[in-house]
């Protein structure tokens, strides 16, 4: 079959993308002819083609020509489905690219499925022109969600979401872990070297540094911890994909905080072996890969419960009240204090 996969930035650093980039790799070793289609990417296979439809380089731009412009340009959908040829199933993983799915699904009678990774809620961003991009975005994927054949959710939580605001039932898939690289017999000497840690309490938290993952709140957690367990240290391994909203982090962490930056995949399985407990204060998430692979290290975990946390937690660590801080902080000392070296 001739497979098509949509999504809006085929970069290394997207969640999103890491998931586009598995299925691509899945749907290429059952033997299908496998295509991503994007408007930008840095991401390449010798497995699958990628597509790059291209778009505005500044941000402002970007956004404009996400909420509007693309589903709007017609020579472009039709000049991106000369270059594809027709397609047998096509997957959309992001919202403006649904446009060119209903095209295809309209044109050739492809069958076309919307992969479901949500979207947070506006009140999760900080400054109005975040919340209100967001705000139009969500709008318009679920006004679009009226197309598909089959709708996805990677969560039950996602797929309660969908069936709220657009009335669609969707099948759940979880996102899974790639049980390869993220294994307990990887070992975490390497970077505890690197870093000059020692034996300390070392805490890990992964993911791109955006306001609604809630960093800001686990630095908060973090400064309670060190009170009273003063050789703990925090790994924050994630890129800064707003520049103002890192130096805010920066200038409200204190010692013993690493900004590691983005990690490769050969590294990142390493960050979780070296770490004693995974920890996080995202408000809002679809699924939670990094949660799901720090478990597969038998990594106990403390987060809010917020979102598919509960569907996700395997029962190792706490999962504390959305927001409460302290409740958070309480959480890392105690288990720090009590049950690390048993």
């Amino acid at each position: 079959m001739n497979i098509a996969l949509l999504t809006g930035t085929f970069s290394r650093f997207s969640g999103i993308d890491r998931v586009v980039a598995q299925q691509a790799e899945s749907l290429s070793a059952e033997g299908h002819t496998v295509t991503v289609v994007c408007l930008e990417g840095d991401m390449k296979s010798e497995h699958y083609k990628v597509f790059v439809l291209g778009m505005p380089k500044s941000l402002f731009w970007q956004r404009v020509y996400r909420l509007g412009f693309f589903a709007l340009d017609r020579a472009k959908i039709r000049s991106a489905m000369k270059s594809l040829g027709k397609q047998d199933t096509v997957y959309s993983h992001q919202y403006p690219l649904n446009a060119l799915a209903h095209e295809m699904q309209r044109e050739w009678g492809t069958r076309y499925v919307y992969y479901n990774h949500g979207i947070p809620p506006a009140n999760t961003f900080s400054t109005w022109t975040e919340k209100i991009y967001i705000t139009i975005f969500r709008w318009l994927t679920n006004r679009s969600l009226r197309d598909p054949d089959e709708i996805i959710s990677i969560s039950r939580f996602l797929a309660e979401v969908c069936k709220e605001e657009t009335g669609r039932v969707s099948r759940v898939v979880h996102d899974t872990v790639d049980k390869e690289r993220f294994r307990e017999a990887v070992s975490g000497d390497e970077i505890r070297a690197h870093l000059e840690l020692g034996d300390a309490p070392v805490l890990l938290t992964v993911g791109r540094l955006s306001p609604h993952k809630g960093f800001h709140m686990l630095l908060s957690a973090f400064s309670k911890v060190r009170e009273q367990i003063p050789d703990a240290h925090l790994l924050i391994v994630g890129k800064a994909t707003f520049e103002k909203y890192l130096a805010q982090l920066k200038r409200a962490a204190g010692p013993h905080t690493h900004f590691i930056g983005f990690v490769s995949d050969e590294d990142l399985p390493k960050f979780y072996a070296a770490c004693d407990l995974y920890v996080t204060a995202t408000q809002w998430e679809g699924f939670n890969l990094p949660f799901a692979e720090a478990q597969e290290f038998a990594k106990p975990v403390i987060a809010f419960s917020v979102g598919p946390h509960a569907e996700v937690f395997r029962g190792k660590g706490k999962l504390v009240p959305p927001g409460d801080v302290d409740a958070m902080a309480d959480a890392i000392v105690r288990w720090l204090k009590e049950e690390r070296h048993e």
